[in-house]
């Protein structure tokens, strides 16, 4: 029972790591975009062309960090599930 509790505060460590972690790679990258359509704002020189294809490109990585972050959480519920099992079959 001891070993399931350990791997628990285990899981739950490294999920909290995992999700502050994440927060702050996500700020920094908003942060970074808002510094890109600063620049696009400001700069006449670039094509609309230009333009779209950057707007394009901060759009799919958005949706790239979502799916990650959800199949992040999908496997760490799979742990938390496996391991509420194991407990489950120990009492």
């Amino acid at each position: 029972m001891d070993n399931m509790l350990l791997a628990r505060h285990l899981i739950d460590f490294y999920k909290s790591s995992f999700d502050n972690t994440f927060q702050a790679l996500t700020i920094m990258q908003e942060q970074t975009e808002k510094m890109l359509q600063t620049f696009l704002l400001q700069n006449s020189w670039l094509p609309e062309e230009g333009r779209k294809l950057i707007k394009d490109w901060a759009n799919i990585y958005q949706q790239r960090r979502a799916e990650f972050k959800d199949q992040a959480d999908e496997h760490f519920r799979k742990v938390e599930d496996f391991l509420a099992k194991a407990e489950a079959e120990a009492t």
